[in-house]
Formats: C-alpha cells, sequence, structure tokens
C-alpha cells in the first residue's frame, strides 16, 4: 500500500509500495498539473494527469487514481 505524502510545492516525489516492490512517480514543471506513472525504475506505465492546488487534494487523487489502476 502506498502512502502518499506529497506537496504540491514539489517538482518531484516517488512512493514505493513495499509488499509489491512497486513505485509511482509523480512529476509537475507547474505545481498544478501532476504527471503519474507506476512500475519499477526500470519499466513504468503512465497512469494518467492530475490537476491540484492543495496537498489534500493532490493526495487524495492519487490515492484514486493508484486504486483504480490497481484493480
Amino acid at each position: 500500500m502506498f502512502d502518499f505524502r506529497m506537496s504540491v510545492r514539489e517538482n518531484f516525489a516517488s512512493f514505493r509500495d513495499e509488499a509489491t516492490g512497486r513505485h509511482v512517480f509523480v512529476d509537475s514543471f507547474d505545481n498544478r498539473e501532476f504527471n503519474v506513472r507506476m512500475g519499477t525504475i526500470d519499466e513504468s506505465r503512465h497512469l494518467g494527469v492530475i490537476e491540484a492546488d492543495s496537498n489534500d487534494v493532490l493526495n487524495n487523487k492519487l490515492r484514486e487514481l493508484v486504486a483504480r489502476a490497481s484493480n
């Protein structure tokens, strides 16, 4: 399970699920749109783009997007 604690002020963050070894990579150039990828260090797939203007919105949307992709 991922523990998302990202700030909208960050340009990049990565999160690791200890149980599966999978990673979620999040990056942003403008701190408003966040590109999300999931996979391993060597290979990942694009999950989508999140728009957020607060930390809570960003982390909630990350949880929702990753949960949908994991099902």
